[in-house]
């Protein structure tokens, strides 16, 4: 019985531990923005193009994330950030003047938008995929800020 007893303290001692344990889908989503980070592109928290800035967070486990791809410095002045949606298959520009880039085709179907400024390039997601589709979106990025800056 006292022994019981001391099992049950420890154990009530140590419950509290439990929370920072990460749980499979944080090692997984740390995961893939450490691969992200080795492969030359950078994580941000950024609500779609368009939304509203008064607009609630969106839940823990439903944020859009932005990877991005940092674009060499240019002397000249590049125009204003320029942003796509996708609408199932195809995408549609923000500004009815701005044409679809192609690399946009080549980003796989988790991505939600697309957006370029002077000083990157990116994709919107909600990392719900493996490393395989970031690597399909760091590959996507490179050749799009390739024809931004060629």
């Amino acid at each position: 019985m006292t022994y019981l007893l001391i099992i049950f303290v420890i154990a009530l001692a140590l419950a509290p531990l439990s929370h920072f344990v990460p749980s499979k889908r944080q090692r997984e989503v740390a995961r893939l923005r450490e691969y992200a980070a080795v492969h030359g592109l950078f994580v941000e928290f950024r609500g779609l193009p368009g939304q509203a800035p008064g607009r609630p967070r969106e839940s823990a486990g439903n944020q859009t994330i932005y990877y991005g791809r940092r674009l060499p410095a240019s002397r000249q002045k590049s125009a204003s950030s320029q942003a796509w949606l996708r609408e199932g298959e195809a995408w549609r520009a923000m500004e009815r003047s701005t044409g679809i880039p192609a690399a946009l085709q080549e980003l796989p179907p988790q991505v939600l938008a697309a957006s370029a400024d002077e000083h990157s390039c990116g994709a919107y997601w909600r990392e719900s995929g493996g490393v395989e589709v970031v690597e399909q979106i760091r590959q996507a990025l490179e050749a799009w800020s390739g024809q931004l800056r060629g």
